[in-house]
């Protein structure tokens, strides 16, 4: 292979501007394609982590109460079973200590949380709020969720006596840390809790809608005395949280729904997002190739003369064939490098001009060596792939024609 390599850089190097141009354009394409992938999985990644703020990747829940079905009178006409609705009472999840205990030793699951929660109110002086009261145990429970990292007053601490309430939902009540609140339920007429801690989530509709005490309060106030009613799960990877609660919902006599099926339509959305990133790529990298096979099939030509005396001296077909073939491989090697450069660069300029609502950094700029690695052996493959046509045309040039011309 010694001799096509000499000659492939030979005929590279006396292309000179030709070379440049192609490798140049070789390199904003790819610098784009390794923008946009890049752009996108951080924004992805972004919206799944505000999704996920208090959100489990998977949750357990006790099935629904099924109606019976009510007959009317006997002969009455029309006379068919009626079905009503039945209201859904907050339970526990029946034998939820085993239960937890099981999937504490499963290998796919990290984490397992058990809450309770359900409706209350929180009142400070003639101000009062609706919330979903929550009971948690709080080492757990920052395991499975990121509460535990979004308190920016206070701490999560909840001895008997405390709750943590979320930013918005302290101004409305005009609470601070330390300030005393009153939480009932429809099931209890409530008790005056401290404020140890304040979260922001990110979002003012959860920092309005959570308020947490200990699990042992949060069972009393809703009335299940050593019960739970769910059991948050977090598992190793989250894209296969589905694959999992499939499992479980095999295993286990009771609702398992995963954070995909919670929140379908922001599924939707990224898979669409990233269907049209995808076609945009294949765009972008079927340009690069024509670029490339252009670029070769018009140095064929300009090398006609010199194909033909390598033919004469006793060149086979085939290192013709592999001296264009490494042509193409190595503009599209080069210009994937030189592209993966420039897209971090990218990358790393609008990670500094992206800001979300609190003026934080919406994405951060990560050195993914699988992405490049990927671009890189992609690029040239399809830089392998753009020279086909020209080098068959130059192995089959006959020398004798060749040199004539």
């Amino acid at each position: 292979m010694r001799f096509e390599w000499i000659v492939a850089l030979r005929f590279l190097r006396e292309g000179g501007l030709q070379t440049m141009l192609i490798i140049t354009g070789t390199a904003l394409g790819i610098s784009f394609i390794v923008f946009i992938t890049a752009i996108l999985t951080n924004l992805q990644r972004d919206i799944v982590e505000r999704t996920l703020g208090v959100q489990p990747h998977i949750t357990i829940r006790p099935q629904d109460e099924v109606a019976r079905p009510q007959w009317r009178a006997a002969g009455e006409p029309g006379a068919q079973p009626e079905v009503q609705a039945r209201a859904q009472r907050l339970r526990s999840i029946d034998q939820w200590q085993p239960i937890a205990r099981a999937l504490d030793a499963d290998p796919q699951v990290r984490a397992v949380s058990p809450i309770v929660s359900g409706p209350a109110t929180v009142t400070r002086g003639d101000a009062a709020r609706v919330v979903t009261l929550v009971g948690i145990v709080p080492d757990r429970y920052t395991s499975v969720t990121q509460l535990g990292a979004r308190i920016v007053a206070g701490s999560l601490t909840l001895a008997p006596g405390d709750t943590v309430i979320g930013r918005e939902l302290a101004q409305d009540l005009g609470a601070r840390v330390g300030d005393m609140v009153r939480i009932a339920t429809p099931v209890s007429s409530g008790d005056a809790y401290r404020v140890r801690g304040i979260y922001d989530l990110g979002a003012k509709a959860f920092n309005r809608s959570y308020a947490y005490v200990a699990l042992p309060v949060g069972q009393a106030l809703h009335a299940l005395p050593g019960g739970v009613s769910s059991i948050d799960l977090k598992v190793d990877n989250l894209w296969t949280a589905e694959a999992v609660a499939l499992r479980l919902q095999r295993e286990v006599p009771h609702q398992v729904e995963s954070w995909m099926q919670a929140n379908a339509q922001l599924m939707i959305g990224l898979a669409n997002q990233t269907l049209m990133t995808r076609l945009i790529r294949i765009t972008i990298g079927l340009v690069v190739a024509i670029g490339i096979a252009s670029v070769l099939i018009v140095a064929v030509v300009q090398k006609t003369r010199e194909i033909g005396i390598l033919r004469a001296m006793g060149a086979s077909r085939g290192r013709v064939l592999r001296v264009f073939l490494l042509q193409g491989a190595l503009i599209g090697f080069v210009g994937a490098a030189l592209g993966s450069i420039g897209g971090y660069w990218l990358t790393r300029m609008m990670a500094g001009l992206l800001r979300s609502a609190d003026g934080t950094r919406l994405i951060t700029a990560h050195l993914d060596l699988p992405l490049y690695g990927a671009t890189l052996l992609g690029a040239a493959v399809v830089g392998l792939l753009a020279a086909v046509a020209p080098a068959r045309r130059a192995a089959r040039l006959d020398p004798a024609t060749a040199i004539r011309l």
